[in-house]
């Protein structure tokens, strides 16, 4: 219960206003229905005097009044409602988002190199948009169907007792399908996670740009649309057997309900022959009847919804409730005014779930006014050491100083907010030029990328650009220009020189570069690293 309270609480934080409306339409549409009930047996009752010449046919109009009165009224609250509902859907896909996106953000570097993670971020991606919506539809209609179930037996035991008895045992076995059914089906999309993400992955690779050249020049695609064909395959034809063995239940629920109903129908047209009840009281509790069955059947599936999505909702709850790993201390301590030297000492280091050491006992001192080069074969652990200074990741022995201080003993924050990196498989950000070099430095957006470009050597491939700083990059979105990876290097060069920060981190910066550019970046570390401790790694 601790879940679908907590998700009833996150869709009111996210629109109060919206939450407190929702919840008026629901008392008005489940007291409308009761009302025009009444009034329908007091218009027949009317009829039927009008007929015997007892009263005038005027004494109908009323009623007639009075029904279309309440017509209106249930059309009005229901528009409005829908209205309502629109925007509190909007307003939660939101919050969910952002509160998603924070989420993940926080979390440590390390999440991401664990399949169980991905499971996790998959399940919670899956109910965010939704669940929460659902919760409250859930629980609109239980509180409903509450409402208009206490009208309904008020009307009903008028005619006898045992009406409200059938009604009430028939939808039992109903019931206790629908639990049965909301358990299978969570058990089974918690088992078959990452068959979906394999599905999701083979997917992506029929239909993403950067797979496109590969898929096409190796003929991938045939094989890969196979895979993803028997994986859904497998899982369709699993969900298949589950939805026939329910759906025969079902059916025997139905031959229940349907039992039950000509027995109550059978006893109250014995009460209107037998002149205990009226011609209107018939209507009215003939239609008491089967609408209290709609009621009690929107009641379970109301129930039964709440416990599927208090099962669902727990995956998103369970993402949530990951903590990072990497924290800053109580008590950060500020970084250097002028930071002097970078020391590996004795680091020992290895990733989560591997079986083997990427840096063992590792030893280094990186000084300002230098260009420290890091060369070493693949896998060697070279690119580790950049993650290991951005704090992504702690060592396991072993400790990353600056100036003499151990980095775990700063803020995070505060620590990557001086450095540049550019990283071996750099993001090309489908933004402007500008943008994709003044993301190095968001803490001054007013700062021009000119400089940045110069010093990278991007200045003469922004030049040539349609609209120069202002053309979109990457071909996602209208009016993109593609670059080749030299010159998207450059821009990614540029954007890690951008907020001119005391420590400068490259992972490969002349993997994609010619001669020409390879020199000119050259002469400007040799020229940076006056005032600024650098770090540069390549391949042997």
């Amino acid at each position: 219960m601790n879940n679908l309270w907590q998700a009833l609480l996150m869709v009111r934080r996210c629109d109060s206003a919206s939450f407190r409306r929702r919840l008026l339409y629901v008392v008005l549409s489940s007291l409308l229905p009761l009302a025009n009930l009444y009034i329908l047996k007091l218009l027949v009752d009317s009829v039927t005097d009008a007929v015997r010449g007892v009263l005038p046919a005027t004494v109908c109009l009323p009623y007639l009044l009075a029904m279309v009165g309440v017509f209106l009224l249930n059309r009005a609250v229901a528009a409005l409602n829908g209205i309502n509902n629109d925007v509190l859907a909007q307003r939660l896909i939101d919050y969910m988002s952002d509160l998603v996106q924070r989420q993940a953000a926080r979390l440590d570097m390390a999440y991401y190199d664990t399949p169980a993670y991905h499971d996790t971020l998959h399940r919670a991606q899956q109910e965010a948009g939704s669940r929460p919506i659902r919760i409250l539809d859930n629980s609109m209609a239980v509180i409903g169907s509450l409402i208009s179930i206490v009208g309904v037996v008020a009307l009903l035991v008028t005619a006898s007792w045992w009406v409200v008895v059938v009604m009430i045992v028939a939808v039992l076995p109903s019931f206790a399908v629908r639990l049965y059914k909301a358990r299978s089906i969570y058990a089974f999309r918690r088992a078959n996670t990452q068959l979906y993400r394999r599905t999701a992955y083979y997917g992506s690779l029929l239909t993403s740009r950067e797979a496109a050249k590969e898929m096409r020049a190796y003929r991938l695609a045939p094989l890969f649309r196979r895979l993803f064909v028997e994986v859904r395959g497998h899982l369709v034809s699993r969900l298949l057997r589950i939805s026939r063995r329910l759906g025969a239940a079902d059916i025997l629920c139905a031959v229940v309900e349907a039992a039950a109903m000509l027995l109550v129908v059978w006893l109250l047209v014995r009460q209107t022959v037998a002149a205990a009840i009226t011609l209107g009281s018939f209507v009215m509790l003939f239609e008491a009847f089967r609408r209290g069955q709609g009621y009690l059947s929107a009641l379970v599936a109301g129930i039964a919804g709440l416990y599927d999505n208090r099962l669902f909702i727990s995956n998103l709850f369970e993402f949530l409730a990951l903590e990072p790993t990497v924290l800053s201390p109580e008590k950060p301590e500020p970084m250097p005014e002028r930071i002097e030297t970078i020391e590996f000492r004795n680091v020992t280091f290895r990733y989560p779930d591997m079986d083997r050491d990427v840096l063992q006992h590792f030893n280094l001192t990186a000084r300002v006014g230098e260009v420290t080069r890091i060369a070493g074969r693949n896998g060697y652990g070279k690119s580790t050491l950049v993650k290991l200074l951005l704090r992504f990741y702690d060592p396991q022995q072993g400790a990353v100083l600056i100036n003499g201080t151990d980095l775990r003993r700063f803020d995070p924050e505060e620590l990557r907010r001086h450095m540049g990196v550019l990283f071996q498989d750099f993001l090309r950000f489908n933004c402007t030029a500008a943008d994709n070099i003044a993301f190095g430095d968001i803490d001054h957006p007013e700062v021009s990328a000119d400089a940045a470009a110069r010093m990278a050597g991007a200045d003469g491939v922004v030049d040539r650009l349609p609209q120069g700083y202002a053309t979109p990059l990457g071909r996602m979105f209208d009016g993109g220009a593609e670059l080749s990876m030299g010159q998207w290097q450059r821009v990614a060069t540029a954007r890690a020189l951008q907020g001119d920060a005391p420590i400068l981190l490259l992972d490969e910066p002349l993997a994609w570069l010619d001669n020409d550019s390879r020199r000119h970046l050259l002469d400007t570390l040799d020229t940076v690293c006056r005032n600024k401790i650098v770090i540069m790694i390549t391949h042997t």
